[in-house]
């Protein structure tokens, strides 16, 4: 919008200064057309400060009021003048001098024109309308676009709190509470449950400090997605997991490896604290033109879809990918999670 309003005001003092040379030059005009050119270009290098921009503001109008009493011409800088004041001013300065600007014009053209007219009237209050409508419409669009970009960060965000930190304060809560319970007849199991909850401390430390600088997980800094995966089942003593890796593992498309590693860790967090299982076994698979991970336990089967914010967070994180999700729960029969994500041709 700021490059069409300046190509707009050059295009019409260019034809401004044509008309005063037409049949012979009008000095006067000229002078005031080449004012408002040096005018209006030196308030393009004030940037972002207020109190100049309102005095350049004033000095332009002024100029302009000048060139609108000597040559009819200049009433038609009015419209591109409506958009630069909505454009640098403040909203509740814009339109007051948007409709002062348009009192001018009107004004002008009668002046010119020895008589006030239907057309001179209607033409600048449609011009300014037509401007603060655009002007404000493209304002209330950006805001909008602002607003939703602002509401998937915090998604974002939450999820990545949910499937992380949240884990890691549950993880050590159900180790502390183990080890309260063993203090007094094994304390040698109880100071290694203080040490596992210590170590799931440090680890969710360093996850919350890569989270602050919107990092990646800390799994998957220093090890590829089977070996992150590998590590996560490891650290879980009840139920026993089992994990395996079906296929080749390749390089994964960007974001691919960060959401499976998130949903195997929203899946056996769920699995460890909800479902009573004794068993559980994580599959990742690495097939022709998609990577597949699989999460089944024997537990209670009492997982619902849709039930509660990591399960959205999981489907969520999938189907962004262009992947899909599926889930599958029976009571007493336990409960199987497949996640597949498109990476093309594997092979």
């Amino acid at each position: 919008m700021q490059l069409v309003t300046h190509l707009l005001v050059a295009a019409l003092l260019l034809v401004t200064a044509i008309s005063a040379i037409d049949g012979g030059p009008d000095v006067a005009v000229l002078a005031m057309t080449v004012v408002l050119a040096l005018v209006y270009a030196a308030g393009l290098r004030l940037g972002d400060r207020p109190t100049l921009i309102y005095a350049w503001g004033a000095l332009l109008s002024l100029v302009w009021v000048g060139l609108v009493v000597l040559t009819p011409m200049g009433v038609w800088l009015a419209f591109p003048l409506f958009f630069l004041a909505l454009d640098v001013l403040p909203r509740r300065v814009a339109v007051p001098v948007v409709g002062a600007l348009t009192v001018v014009a009107v004004v002008g053209f009668a002046h010119h024109r020895g008589s006030w007219e239907l057309g001179a009237v209607l033409g600048p209050v449609i011009g300014a309308g037509v401007a603060i409508a655009v002007v404000l419409g493209l304002r209330a669009a950006d805001e909008e676009s602002e607003r939703r970009g602002q509401l998937e960060e915090r998604e974002r965000f939450s999820r990545e709190v949910h499937d992380t930190l949240a884990q890691g304060l549950s993880s050590i809560h159900l180790l502390l509470g183990a080890a309260q319970g063993q203090l007094t007849n094994n304390p040698d199991r109880a100071d290694g449950l203080i040490a596992q909850a210590r170590e799931v401390a440090a680890a969710n430390l360093v996850e919350a400090r890569r989270l602050v600088r919107s990092q990646g997980p800390a799994d998957l800094a220093e090890r590829s997605l089977p070996e992150a995966l590998a590590r996560l089942a490891d650290r879980v003593d009840s139920p026993a997991t089992e994990f395996r890796v079906d296929g080749v593992p390749r390089a994964l498309p960007g974001g691919h490896d960060v959401a499976l590693l998130r949903v195997a860790q929203e899946a056996i967090g769920n699995a460890v604290r909800h479902s009573g299982a004794a068993r559980m076994a994580v599959t990742l698979s690495y097939l022709d033109n998609e990577v597949a991970l699989d999460v089944v336990d024997d537990g209670n089967g009492l997982a619902v879809e849709n039930g509660g914010f990591g399960l959205e967070s999981m489907r969520t994180r999938i189907t962004e990918l262009g992947g899909s999700f599926a889930l599958e729960s029976a009571p007493g029969h336990g409960t199987a999670l497949a996640a597949r994500l498109p990476c093309g041709d594997l092979a």
